[in-house]
């Protein structure tokens, strides 16, 4: 019956994609079933990986695909983790099939003993479009481990919530990390399936080996759409207002001030305890995705995007950094406002902007100054790709 309502399902999706909605690479099963049929499988998957209203290794396994185990990111296969907290093995009560962690430095990339006996390997996660948002980063080694182990992979690929524009400043080599692992800006206007043949094109994978790669794109997308996520991607970007406010508030992860992570409004509201009294506050506490946020139990006084989010950012098509450069000067603890452990700097992806912020100079200075890298990723950026632009 479960295997029959599935069918139906698919059914209804064909239908869907036909009056011109826009239809994810997993929901057309009918591109990709016949490279599953017979194979050992394993799945890079989080709670977005789904097909309709059902997740993706429930559906493949209703249709007798051969799911041998499931690959977890950052916040894990349920997306219950908070950021940076550590990702254990266990078994999906649902199914019993064993799920394995790639988040931590021990677990980045799957190893030749997890993927022994591995025919294929599905890649199906929703990505927000921003550069230290690290389920790209988790790709990258997934990649990397596909192309020394021989395996293919298929990568069902997804709408980017900000792929609508394209800003920021391009990662130097001396800030590479986990949260920023390739020379793209902030933004890079990129579905995962376009930045997965990216990373293939431009050899950045180790030793320059390239993955046996098969991207399953959107039907009916374009960089113009501004797509609404049906599922939230991890703990703190609960709605499209944070999802559309990330790019440019996450930079304050790197400093003293709090992104409203502990409250009901994670990345819809910014402030801290060393700025002048303002209209609005909130007092950081122990939530659902932050169990020990920032200024716990402080008062924080700042401003509230909810509105300016929904209303104002899908339109501005840039990042916006007076919200930065007013907080460090309204700061009262200016030495401390940037964290000491060069977070920041990792984040931005130079030294430069930090700088610049600290010697008072305007927005539109900071913003010209990545702004002839930028025009160059944008013409390395058109070779991959795979649906129409925005320009």
């Amino acid at each position: 019956m479960k295997n029959i309502f599935i069918l139906f399902s698919l059914i209804v999706l064909s239908f869907t994609n036909i009056s011109g909605q826009i239809n994810t690479g997993a929901n057309q099963t009918e591109k990709y079933l016949s490279l599953l049929q017979g194979k050992k499988v394993a799945i890079v998957a989080n709670q977005t990986s789904v097909i309709q209203n059902t997740h993706l290794v429930d559906s493949l396994i209703a249709l007798g695909i051969d799911v041998k185990k499931v690959f977890a990111p950052e916040h894990g296969f349920r997306g219950t983790a908070d950021a940076g907290e550590k990702v254990a093995d266990g078994k999906d009560k649902k199914t019993g099939i064993s799920i394995l962690s790639l988040y931590g430095r021990k677990n980045r990339k799957p190893s030749p003993e997890k993927l022994a006996n591995i025919d294929i390997v599905i890649f199906d996660i929703q990505d927000v479009g921003a550069r230290f948002y690290t389920y790209i980063s988790t790709m990258h080694y997934v990649m990397e481990a596909c192309a020394e182990n021989n395996i293919p992979l298929l990568l069902l690929d997804r709408p980017n919530p900000n792929g609508f524009y394209i800003d920021g400043p391009i990662l130097e080599e001396s800030q590479k990390s986990f949260i920023g692992m390739h020379p793209v800006p902030i933004v890079h206007g990129m579905t995962i399936g376009e930045y997965a043949q990216m990373i293939n094109g431009e050899k950045w994978l180790n030793n320059g080996i390239q993955c046996q790669l098969e991207v399953v794109k959107c039907s009916n997308y374009s960089h113009k759409d501004k797509y609404q996520l049906p599922i939230p991607p991890s703990p703190n970007l609960p709605n499209m207002t944070s999802i559309y406010l990330y790019p440019s508030l996450c930079l304050f992860e790197g400093t003293n001030v709090s992104v409203g992570r502990g409250t009901k409004t994670p990345f819809q509201i910014f402030g801290s305890p060393y700025i002048p009294q303002t209209d609005f506050s909130f007092t950081p506490q122990p939530t659902f995705g932050a169990k020990h946020p920032k200024h716990e139990g402080k008062i924080c006084y700042g401003y509230d995007l909810t509105s300016f989010g929904n209303n104002f950012m899908p339109d501005l098509g840039e990042l916006y950094l007076h919200w930065l450069t007013s907080m460090y000067h309204q700061s009262s603890d200016k030495a401390n406002f940037f964290r000491k452990d060069g977070f920041f700097y990792l984040l931005t992806g130079n030294k430069k902007i930090k700088q610049m912020i600290e010697k008072g100079e305007s927005v539109k200075t900071i913003q010209n100054s990545w702004k002839e890298e930028l025009n160059t990723f944008k013409q390395v950026r058109k070779k991959y790709l795979i649906y129409e632009d925005f320009e």
